[in-house]
């Protein structure tokens, strides 16, 4: 049987958070008007002033329920096959992988990171896709996609010069904060020579630019063909 990571015995919360959810409710109760973010902060703080003796209480729970969590883990363990024991380990690895990946966006997008270049069908996809035919963003994604591939290369020459501009804005824009990132010591966040563009003639502009369009398309047809599934 195939079994998923949400079937694992859930870690006891610590001392802390289980302070945080007897009294969230109270707390929330006497400042109404408080945020969410100005109530963990006046929790953390009544915490933080908890006498020793309160929190023990919190602890001694957190023993209690930790024990019985390594007796649940170990027999939840037991009964997993080799195959299952790699599926689970394979799921956690994708699973923090992808926070990773998250907080790495997060991150970059709180240091003001430009935003990458759009190819010349996001151009055309934005400007028209208010007044496009369809009931859901799905169908009218499609009829678009119809209507650019109908275009001749003399209509698509707008949006492909438009991206070819925002291409320049891109490459001005991360140039300058590359230039900050080394300044902040995060030599880690400007791209290798290997990765900056190279220079190039009119037709392999024309011809990567044709190229990206294509990559955009067949992304579009791949995410209509999971909206119709």
């Amino acid at each position: 049987r195939r079994l998923s990571s949400a079937e694992r015995p859930k870690r006891p919360l610590t001392a802390y958070f289980r302070f945080l959810k007897d009294n969230q409710a109270a707390f929330r109760e006497k400042n109404p008007e408080m945020s969410n973010m100005e109530l963990v902060k006046k929790l953390a703080g009544a915490w933080k002033e908890l006498p020793a003796s309160q929190k023990q209480v919190y602890e001694e729970a957190r023993k209690t329920d930790w024990r019985r969590y390594e007796e649940q883990l170990a027999a939840y363990k037991a009964q997993l096959t080799p195959a299952q024991t790699a599926a689970l380990r394979e799921e956690r690895r994708k699973r923090l992988a992808k926070r990773r990946s998250f907080r790495k966006k997060r991150e970059l997008t709180v240091l003001g990171k430009p935003k990458r270049p759009r190819s010349g069908f996001n151009i055309f996809v934005s400007e028209n896709f208010q007044q496009s035919e369809g009931i859901s963003p799905a169908a009218k994604l499609k009829k678009l996609f119809q209507t650019w591939q109908n275009l001749s290369s003399s209509q698509k020459q707008p949006y492909l010069q438009l991206a070819e501009d925002d291409k320049v804005r891109y490459e001005n824009e991360i140039k300058s904060w590359e230039a900050k990132m080394a300044e902040l010591g995060r030599q880690d966040l400007i791209r290798s020579k290997e990765q900056r563009p190279k220079k190039k003639t009119a037709e392999t502009v024309q011809e990567a630019e044709r190229a990206k369009a294509s990559r955009h398309e067949k992304k579009a047809i791949l995410k209509l063909k999971k909206s119709e599934e």
